[in-house]
């Protein structure tokens, strides 16, 4: 019995020498073929298509900025970014190229900007995770790890001691405790402090800030307040903390100064509590305590926005511009003389004072053009 045809267009049954039943469609060899080598060809092209996405996305460029101080903002930012992503072997050498001193018990670095000293949540790298790194690129593979003298705040530049023995870095903490370190800071602020040079002897206190996002801000706590116009004494708070800062203009506009500061004691943020809330003049850049009651970037004048080329909505990316600009150790260990450690200014701070139209003394002047010469050696 003959076997039934398929009715289906295209598709017949083959007989005689063929295999019984099998079906056959017409120009099959050439439909395999293509589904053979078309198939993985397009998973190829797709792989392909999705790489060549990655890698633009990777080599995209973000627009530069044509304004030079937007642009050197945005450099700053990016280069805080990329020191919590690099290798600690990367950053243990830019910290090496940034060294200030160095001798056969202290290592005196240049303290970059953003990055902390300590980690703590969201920290992927600190100056501590890198010190044994930075300790062999120095002597070597069996040099010991090298310890920290003091801290300075992630935002903070300038300089900061090490220390190779442990004994030695326990010494020079005294000498900071003890206060006979002789430090100096400087900074840039929002308005002009008056008078011109003083001593602000505010105790200070942390306290919980209480309104849209609860925090937490050091503040001072006078021993005396107004009532109704008169001054009271008020009882001590037992928590706070006796706090000095020495401080004189160095240079001034209507609407800014470059202030330059001496802590006499080491409190958490003083300098920033003393400048902002003692003398209403807060740091620039200073974010966190240029307003009492809340977290926001700081409000600036319209004149110093133009100066410095920005709009307030950029007012968040500028950097604060505290450095610790020099630093005298008194005579320790196989010392006989005092150190004196000073460190130039980096590159935003540098650039900050020329648009704000401040002006450095002219031996600081005459230092910063020496530290520049000596790098470029």
């Amino acid at each position: 019995m003959a076997a039934p045809r398929l009715s289906a267009p295209g598709l017949r049954v083959l007989s005689g020498t063929s295999r019984p039943g099998r079906l056959f469609a017409p120009r099959s060899k050439s439909f395999c073929s293509s589904a053979t080598t078309s198939r993985p060809l397009s998973a190829q092209r797709l792989a392909e298509k999705l790489r060549a996405q990655k890698q633009e996305q990777k080599t995209k460029k973000i627009p530069v900025p044509t304004n030079p101080v937007q642009r050197r903002v945005q450099e700053l930012v990016r280069f805080t970014q990329q020191l919590q992503r690099v290798h600690p072997n990367v950053l243990a050498k830019e910290l090496s190229r940034g060294i200030l001193h160095q001798d056969k018990d202290l290592v005196v670095i240049n303290k970059p900007y953003g990055l902390p000293v300590h980690g703590g949540p969201g920290v992927q790298l600190c100056i501590t995770d890198v010190l044994p790194i930075l300790a062999k690129m120095l002597r070597g593979h069996k040099a010991e790890p090298l310890h920290l003298c003091h801290r300075l705040d992630k935002e903070t530049t300038g300089v900061m001691v090490l220390a190779w023995e442990k004994d030695m870095a326990h010494q020079v903490q005294e000498l900071f405790r003890t206060r006979q370190v002789e430090k100096k800071y400087w900074a840039i602020t929002v308005r002009v402090p008056l008078p011109s040079a003083g001593v602000v002897d505010i105790p200070i206190v942390e306290k919980e800030v209480q309104g849209q996002q609860q925090h937490h801000k050091m503040t001072l706590a006078p021993g005396y307040r107004m009532d109704n116009g008169k001054m009271v004494k008020v009882r001590a708070n037992r928590s706070a903390h006796v706090a000095v800062t020495q401080y004189q203009v160095l240079s001034s506009t209507p609407s800014s100064a470059l202030v330059e500061l001496q802590p006499v004691t080491g409190i958490k943020h003083q300098l920033r509590v003393h400048l902002s809330f003692g003398l209403d003049c807060p740091i620039l850049g200073d974010h966190k305590y240029s307003d009492w009651s809340r977290l926001a970037p700081q409000k600036l004048s319209a004149g110093t926005l133009k100066k410095l080329g920005l709009q307030q909505a950029k007012a968040r990316y500028i950097p604060l511009h505290l450095h610790a600009r020099q630093l005298v150790l008194p005579a320790l260990g196989s010392r006989t003389e005092e150190l004196l450690l000073a460190c130039r200014l980096p590159r935003f701070f540098a650039c900050s004072l020329h648009r704000l139209g401040l002006e450095m003394p002219n031996q600081d002047q005459s230092r910063d053009k020496e530290a520049k010469r000596v790098d470029a050696q």
